[in-house]
């Protein structure tokens, strides 16, 4: 016999897992998904940047190596502490102002007339950039229904593939317009704020998310008010018995949300440390296989590799998330990337570097499965599989811990092209895509088409428990 809480619960659950696409969906996912545009833009611009300063300032190795870092081992923070406030103060509480910080950095750095500045700028940045990664995905995951919510959250995260177009595709108008280059890289990282700023507003208005008002807040009456606000119509639940889900920082140690977060903070520290290496160290990559291509030629031939075959495949493994399966994709992607970079490192261990058009399609290849696997899926994962009470403290770990895969990447991916070769660095990228396939298979659960509140097992933690249909399936959950 179900108690009256479970009732209350399985009623206000079920609105929300059961309704169809509505216009909810939509706008929430483009006011959180313009986010990502921004973080994309912001991150990715800086080897644009890089690559125009590092004459005009006579930068070093290691001056590069920090100015391409410093925004992500922020973002890791920003990321950790937005992450776990958003469980203390609710979701909406704190949702745009994670934008007025990036947007704040992105102006700081335009400005900048030293190298320590500039890094310092970067640094403001990262942590409005670490923040939006849990917040925007959570709210998408809160609001979505249970048959398209990785659709949903994937679409938020695709994104960034927009602002990885678009971002150089700027910096070739600015310089084929003959801009200065000693203003060209002001104007660049200046425009970083400008999509920021335009959905603060959007940002305000998103109300409370029912999972929050109703699991940790235990507020009936408002979750009743976000419900209305999502489906078109009120939940007439009774104003009675309690909703609350006990938790305490602590159980994201405890099983299973100690494996779960091994694995999906784990396998974003293996994904960002390959992906945003060779991303942002793009003019390196670039130097070795066309070593006589102009700025703007190397600059259009990663846009190229970004246009073709990078962004389409985050529209493509969005739309497949709900039928494929997060675990599935995740690790074809994984095992996908480790053979590309294997090609690419084998060939110049034998002495048969690849020409450089079979180069550029090796290396694009690469990028099909990274979105059309774990850049994806990693960003699902975690706003999925902890509950609510510290869904947030867990998606921030993740988020947080995939940032220092990417600090980490960035930061020594110059230092490895300059002593191990491209051969060698590519090699290091294949074992840890291989290590990323291998974690995934070992940690995560497989989450497509299924209720929040069962995924996360909440019914452990409910403060009036009681043995149900749901927290049978819960423990029925595969790895």
């Amino acid at each position: 016999m179900k108690s009256n809480s479970n009732h209350i619960r399985d009623k206000f659950l079920e609105k929300v897992d059961e309704v169809g696409l509505v216009t909810h969906h939509i706008k929430t996912m483009f006011t959180a998904g313009m986010g990502f545009f921004t973080d994309a833009y912001d991150l990715f611009i800086i080897g644009v940047v890089i690559a125009l300063l590092t004459p005009i300032w006579h930068l070093t190795t290691s001056q590069i190596a920090f100015l391409g870092s410093s925004s992500l081992i922020a973002a890791a923070v920003g990321s950790y502490f937005f992450g776990r406030i958003s469980d203390i103060l609710g979701r909406k509480s704190i949702y745009g102002i994670e934008v007025l910080i990036l947007a704040a950095g992105a102006i700081g750095s335009a400005f900048s007339s030293n190298v320590t500045q500039l890094i310092i700028w970067r640094i403001i940045l990262g942590l409005g950039i670490g923040g939006d990664y849990p917040i925007s995905a959570i709210i998408m995951s809160e609001y979505a229904n249970r048959k398209d919510r990785g659709k949903l959250v994937a679409f938020v995260f695709s994104m960034q593939g927009l602002g990885m177009i678009v971002g150089p595709l700027i910096a070739i108008l600015v310089l084929v317009l003959g801009v200065p280059h000693e203003i060209a890289w002001r104007i660049l990282l200046a425009i970083g704020a400008l999509p920021a700023l335009s959905i603060f507003y959007l940002r305000r208005q998103i109300k409370e998310t029912p999972h929050f008002n109703l699991s940790v807040k235990g507020d009936i009456q408002k979750t009743s008010e976000s419900i209305k606000d999502l489906v078109g119509e009120p939940v007439n639940a009774p104003h009675q018995g309690n909703t609350k889900i006990k938790t305490n920082w602590k159980d994201i140690f405890a099983y299973p949300n100690n494996l779960r977060l091994l694995g999906a903070a784990g396998a974003w520290f293996l994904l960002d440390w390959a992906f945003y290496g060779n991303s942002i160290s793009w003019p390196l990559v670039m130097k070795s296989f066309l070593p006589h291509a102009t700025f703007i030629q190397s600059l259009a031939a990663s846009s190229a590799i970004f246009i073709i075959f990078a962004a389409p495949f985050y529209w493509i493994a969005a739309l497949n998330m709900d039928r494929l399966g997060r675990k599935f994709i995740q690790i074809f992607g994984f095992l996908g990337m480790a053979l590309c970079y294997l090609v690419i490192a084998v060939t110049n261990f034998l002495g048969l570097a690849l020409p450089a058009l079979m180069f550029l399609f090796v290396f694009g290849l690469s990028y099909v499965f990274v979105e059309f696997g774990p850049n994806t899926t990693t960003f699902v994962y975690p706003s999925e599989i902890f509950p609510t009470p510290i869904r947030g403290l867990g998606d921030g770990i993740a988020a947080g811990t995939g940032k220092i895969g990417a600090f980490l990447g960035t930061f020594i991916f110059p230092f490895l092209i300059a002593s191990i070769k491209i051969q060698g660095t590519f090699l290091v990228l294949a074992i840890i895509s291989v290590l990323g396939a291998i974690l995934t298979a070992i940690a995560l659960p497989e989450t497509k088409e299924e209720s929040l509140h069962i995924i996360s097992q909440e019914h452990r933690y409910l403060e009036d428990s009681s043995t149900n249909e749901s927290s049978q399936k819960a423990n029925d959950l595969s790895y």
